[in-house]
């Protein structure tokens, strides 16, 4: 039910109406109190936010981006508190105006839960752990509805189904009956976008809403949000670290560094002219992105001439999908088609597509970590004799594990929370037969090499950022001295600064141990600074192939076009998303 607005804490009216505000942030602190001390997630910051306006919140992780987010609606967790300022929300009570302030409103009471989901929506950052897997789309949908407005239950599911139809979700009368772990990525962020539209809100606040999405399917969103977004006239928080969405999207910038607001302003002039250090290093992180590696272009790419160190041969990979009630009907999926692939000695091999195109299957089937349903895999040894990765048995195939090593896309998942980075890192030689001692300097080698120090290795992994942890996965494939290295997303999970960082690191080590790369990526950027030669996949192949530059400065395929315009550039002078090529298969 609404709370009449009698119950609401109001303050004085000072913004000017024909400003057009709806929030106002006014010296905003939010602590918390730790063991160790007083954490000051944010201090101190201050914004305005106008009708029809993008504000982009941007910094690395561990800003306090989502937590100055969920200050604003009032759901910092335990023992988070906002400790001091304004959040005054401008709203029309009949025909009055009138300002709440959301800080002095008691984070459990009725008043702010009137406002939550009504007047000031939010989208989560990871809609499958934000949305619930027992309860049906439909269902979540229905219960902001439930919540904020006098629908009957035929009212509610036929306003459900026309929020999923408008978030452009296929089959709505269907859909909406399905549960959460049936819709796909990017379904399941448009279904949180509908959810978060139900009651028509003033504010709407996104959360790093497509980080975890291929580029495609974030401009799609992009777009999607875009278009709401002047349909309806809400104001729209866009939380982010990508600097190419902030410079396609925003009018306004905020950037935040350790919970401090160091600067704002129009984003031409944040991008133009940013006057603190940190704004600088952000934009021109990603702008390092836009053109290859500088070390990269100093080494001599791999020639035509120079032997392969792994060929792929007509790579088959079918999943059998089970169907019906006993799941006794069966039909094949195919997720790598006919793939024919040459690593040279030395080089860096991009495998860049949308996800599901089978990057990732065929990063596996090269180390037969799934079996693949048909081709070879042929890997040359050190000594010169080829052998085939598909055909040899378990105990040739450990050996081979020594000389192709794997890095995988979450830096934190692939590591075991019970171990020490000792052990960890130490994990493959001990598998080797290694003696403690030589493992212990053996670990703290790689550790310095690279760049962090010998006192880490008591800790456990959750001591540590997103980016030091994807260092130790570095190091943990690197202890047994391998010749190739197969980089599964590596850096998607890493801030832009991050992800620069560890590409540079990976370059530096190439250039020391003679590693050879196959690097499998959505980003198109990440491939360009890294890569020497990219193969493009789309639902299973490679639909084109050649130089990395070549292939990012002169498309040949119509869905290489389609990603690359896709892709966000760091100059708000070239937005360009809304204009993007689209690609449909056989048209």
């Amino acid at each position: 039910m609404n709370t009449p607005a009698a119950d609401l804490p109001t303050v004085p009216q000072q913004a000017d109406p024909a400003e057009d505000v709806v929030l106002e942030v006014k010296n905003l602190s939010t602590h918390f109190a730790l063991r160790t001390g007083l954490l000051k997630a944010v201090d101190n910051i201050s914004f305005t936010l106008r009708r029809r306006e993008t504000l982009c919140i941007v910094g690395e992780s561990g800003s306090g981006k989502s937590v100055t987010a969920r200050s604003i609606l009032r759901i910092v967790p335990s023992p988070g508190k906002v400790v001091a300022g304004e959040i005054r929300l401008h709203g029309v009570d009949g025909d009055a105006a009138r300002v709440v302030d959301l800080a002095a409103l008691d984070p459990r009471g009725r008043a702010v839960r009137a406002i939550r989901g009504k007047e000031i929506s939010m989208i989560f950052q990871e809609p499958m752990s934000s949305l619930s897997p027992v309860h049906k789309i439909g269902f979540q949908i229905e219960e902001a509805l439930k919540l904020h407005t006098d629908l009957d239950k035929q009212g509610r599911r036929a306003r459900t189904i026309e929020l999923l139809r408008r978030v452009e979700i296929p089959d709505p009368e269907t859909t909406v009956d399905r549960y959460p772990f049936e819709y796909s990525g990017g379904m399941r962020q448009r279904a949180m976008i509908a959810m978060a539209l139900a009651c028509n809100p003033s504010v709407l606040i996104a959360d790093e809403p497509t980080t975890a999405l291929d580029v495609t399917t974030q401009a799609e969103i992009l777009d999607l949000i875009k278009e709401l977004q002047d349909e309806f006239g809400m104001a729209v928080i866009f939380i982010t670290h990508d600097m190419g969405v902030v410079a396609e999207i925003a009018d306004t910038v905020c950037v935040m560094r350790h919970g401090e607001m160091v600067e704002s302003g129009p984003v031409e002039e944040i991008f133009k002219n940013p006057r603190h250090p940190y704004s600088r290093m952000l934009i021109g992180s990603a702008l390092r992105l836009e053109r290859p590696a500088e070390s990269r272009l100093q080494r001599q790419s791999p020639g035509a001439e120079t032997q392969p160190i792994l060929r792929v041969e007509n790579l088959v990979k079918d999943f059998v999908v089970h169907k019906g009630f006993f799941k006794r009907e069966t039909s094949a999926l195919r997720a790598v088609s006919d793939v024919n692939l040459t690593l040279r000695e030395g080089e860096n091999l991009g495998i860049v597509g949308e996800s599901g195109s089978g990057k990732t299957t065929l990063g596996r089937c090269l180390l037969r970590m799934i079996d693949p349903s048909g081709g070879a895999v042929f890997y040359r040894r050190s000594d010169g004799s080829e052998v085939d990765i598909e055909a040899v048995s378990k105990a040739e195939l450990r050996q081979i594990y020594r000389e192709i090593r794997m890095i995988f896309q979450d830096p934190f998942g692939s590591l075991n929370p019970r171990m020490t980075i000792e052990q960890v890192v130490g994990e493959p030689l001990l598998m080797m037969g290694w003696k403690p001692k030589a493992i212990r300097d053996r670990v703290v080698e790689l550790i310095e090499r690279v760049d962090l120090k010998a006192e880490v290795l008591e800790r456990y992994p959750h001591a540590f950022s997103g980016g030091q942890r994807q260092r130790i996965c570095i190091a943990r494939a690197l202890a047994p001295e391998p010749r190739v290295i197969v980089a599964d997303e590596a850096t998607s999970a890493l801030d832009v600064s991050l992800r620069a960082q560890v590409l540079d690191l990976l370059l530096s080590l190439q250039r020391q141990m003679n590693l050879s790369f196959i690097f499998i990526s959505h980003d198109i950027s990440v491939i360009r600074y890294f890569c020497d030669r990219v193969a493009v996949m789309y639902k299973g192949e490679i639909v084109e192939i050649g130089e990395a530059l070549a292939v990012c400065d002169n498309p040949q395929h119509a869905y290489t076009k389609a990603l690359l315009s896709a892709v966000p550039r760091p100059d708000p002078t070239q937005r360009r998303i809304h204009e993007r090529h689209r690609y449909v298969a056989n048209a």
